[in-house]
């Protein structure tokens, strides 16, 4: 396999990382309503947390992006 070969895949494996970030945002919005459902009085601090959470995730995600554009500008 030549580098470049390696260059692309490695890009797809980094912006793979964009599923987990879609099923943890999933997980965690879906937690949340569930939660608030159950109890509707807690809401205000169980979204607290859920904000936390969900930034989080999305941090992962965009690590992901920023790894696949180091690949990509380091295969030029």
């Amino acid at each position: 396999m030549d580098s470049a070969a390696a260059a692309l895949l490695g890009m797809g494996i980094a912006a793979a990382g964009f599923g987990g970030a879609g099923i943890g945002i999933g997980y965690i919005f879906g937690k949340m309503i569930e939660a608030t459902a159950r109890q509707p009085a807690a809401e205000a601090k169980v979204g607290k947390y859920m904000w936390i959470g969900f930034a989080l995730v999305e941090a992962i995600a965009l690590y992901g992006l920023v790894i696949a554009f180091i690949i990509m500008g380091m295969r030029k």
